[in-house]
């Protein structure tokens, strides 16, 4: 449900001028017209009412006549660049019939149908005449400058660095030092001596994949020999190319020698 058109004519409408210096109590007055032939009731609320004294702040405004509020607002430091947000409100509704104190004020307000309050808003403007702003600006610069003095004056903090403890000055004995050497140089001839077995198990390899393939190609020469010749003979020329395989095997030195081999890898990286 909209809200009531507020009957009370405010002069100024739209908002409440303050002209400075702020520096004492200064006061906008408020006129509420009544055109009405009923008594009137008021209230004046605020968004600032620490920074205001408004009197009357409620009251009854007869038909066909009017009320002046004044509005005073209290001294304080004014900054021009600050965004002023204060508000009033101007709330209202018909009188009930018969006589109205201040207690029966309190409770009509307290007891009120919301859906039979007006209401009319006004914001706050600050005016300072060309003098009297210049000094203002003129004075925050001035304390802007004294306050970055200061901060400038303030000597910087140190940081809490903690001293070495005597045992950190204490020198690296001579004795870890040489160990530290011996190991250093201990793994380099590891590694020297690794790479060369590595070396010599590569050409071991080489060498027993070499002797694998004449021994491959030995079995072949045999196979087509015996498959050229007459069978009474097979046994003949088995015998006669035995000796032949038994050369070309592996020799045993050789297995010796990769046992050897394999062993000295093993220790060293078992050590």
């Amino acid at each position: 449900m909209s809200k009531l058109e507020q009957v009370l004519i405010l002069e100024p409408s739209g908002e409440l001028k303050f002209k400075g210096p702020f520096t004492e109590v200064v006061t906008s007055n408020l006129k509420l017209n009544n055109p009405t032939d009923k008594r009137v009731c008021f209230k004046v609320k605020t968004t600032a009412p620490r920074r205001y004294c408004v009197r009357p702040n409620s009251g009854v405004v007869e038909p066909s006549s009017s009320i002046n509020v004044s509005v005073m607002l209290q001294p304080f430091d004014y900054d021009p660049q600050e965004k002023n947000k204060h508000k009033f409100m101007v709330q209202s509704m018909f009188a009930p019939e018969g006589g109205i104190d201040n207690e029966t004020m309190i409770n009509m307000w307290k007891d009120a149908d919301q859906t039979q309050l007006m209401d009319s808003k006004l914001k706050c403007v600050f005016e300072l005449p060309p003098e009297a702003l210049q000094s203002v600006l003129f004075q925050n610069d001035l304390d802007a400058a004294k306050e970055a003095k200061e901060v400038a004056a303030v000597p910087p903090v140190k940081p809490n660095i903690p001293k070495p403890s005597p045992e950190a000055k204490r020198p690296v004995p001579q004795e870890a030092t040489v160990a530290v050497k011996a190991v250093n140089v201990g793994s380099s001839a590891s590694d020297s001596d690794m790479k060369k077995v590595l070396d010599e198990c590569r050409r071991l390899q080489a060498e027993v994949s070499k002797l694998q393939a004449e021994n491959a190609q030995i079995k072949d020469d045999g196979l087509r020999q015996r498959k050229a010749t007459p069978s009474d003979n097979t046994q003949t020329f088995t015998t006669e190319f035995a000796p032949v395989e038994q050369r070309s095997a592996i020799p045993p030195v050789l297995y010796l020698l990769a046992a050897l081999i394999l062993g000295f890898i093993i220790g060293k990286f078992i050590l």
